[in-house]
């Protein structure tokens, strides 16, 4: 197998040959077909995650076929279609697991972070956490929606199914869920870094009724605002932009740290939230929904050899949507 490697951090990936791996009990061995680049793809890179072990395979929102299937392993056989999540594996004992709230497991394992990830031509797997996708769409399109779209999806529960909703920060999460949301017949109002018309007309074009930079006021008061952007510096412009009894969700693993802000911005009941992860019952209800109203991801794709590119475009914020790697 290949894979592109990261071998310290802030290092560019560096392109390997590896040994072919075998699954073990419970596993399976998927050949990648195609795997997004998502923004924490960019923490663990640049080392804002702690604990990374070194070297790693980066990458998480992987779709492919699989080629070995490991002892004990029931629902799954070669050359099934999957996706594999950010979430690879839970302890299932913890006081969070036994409450069916695996995203807060104490001994979780993610893919791409503190196992291998997709950056590469194959992928070890627990069977448990891999998505049946079935034949229809192209996995350079379903890729995204194992994590951007997962994490949108959990963070527009939490918002509360707002009838007016501001989205902070308008790439592959955002301009996923902007179309889930407006076919659920909310208002929503796309916030960009200041002249990105690029994503500003991406966001206009999927129904997003008002698209401006961050620092803007909205049209009007919002029900709710998700932050995808990993600038602190936004949470006190969306607590204002919020009305009473308002909720800011905060959907990145990562963030800057948050500015201090009067109380005033805070009272009357608003309320900051953060979204942790996601859980496999989670990933069953948004891949189910999307079967039945698809939505269009936009993206921009690389060969595998040019990871380092594809997460310089996403750094740069030139990008509009979301990279995929094709090995």
């Amino acid at each position: 197998m290949y894979a592109m490697v990261l071998e310290a951090p802030g290092a560019p990936l560096v392109w390997r040959e590896r040994p072919d791996r075998v699954p073990k009990a419970g596993q399976v061995r998927i050949m990648v077909d195609a795997c997004g680049v998502c923004r924490t793809d960019l923490h663990v890179v640049d080392g804002d995650l702690p604990s990374i072990r070194y070297p790693i395979v980066p990458g998480h929102e992987i779709v492919g076929r699989i080629d070995e299937v490991g002892t004990g392993v029931k629902k799954l056989k070669s050359g099934d279609r999957v996706g594999v999540p950010w979430l690879g594996s839970t302890c299932g004992t913890c006081p969070y697991c036994r409450r069916h709230a695996e995203n807060l497991c104490d001994h979780p394992e993610f893919t791409g972070y503190t196992r291998d990830g997709g950056f590469a031509t194959h992928v070890i797997a627990e069977a448990r956490y891999c998505f049946e996708l079935g034949e229809a769409g192209d996995s350079d399109k379903l890729a995204p929606l194992m994590c951007a779209g997962l994490i949108g999806w959990r963070s527009l529960k939490m918002a509360g199914r707002p009838k007016v909703l501001g989205l902070y920060g308008f790439g592959a999460a955002a301009h996923i869920i902007a179309q889930v949301a407006v076919r659920q017949q909310c208002r929503v109002y796309a916030f960009t870094r200041d002249g990105d018309a690029a994503a500003q007309d991406l966001a206009l074009s999927l129904g997003v009724a008002w698209a401006g930079a961050a620092a803007l006021t909205p049209p009007e008061e919002l029900d709710a605002a998700i932050i995808f952007a990993p600038a602190g510096e936004l949470v006190p412009i969306a607590l204002r932009a919020v009305r009473k009894g308002g909720r800011v969700v905060c959907a990145g693993i990562h963030m800057s740290n948050i500015p201090s802000f009067p109380y005033r911005d805070l009272w009357e009941e608003r309320q900051i939230v953060s979204v942790a992860n996601l859980t496999r019952a989670d990933g069953e209800e948004f891949l189910e929904l999307v079967r039945h109203a698809p939505v269009e991801t936009h993206t921009t794709t690389y060969p595998l050899g040019e990871a380092n590119a594809a997460l310089n475009a996403l750094r740069s914020g030139t990008l509009v949507g979301a990279a995929v790697l094709l090995p």
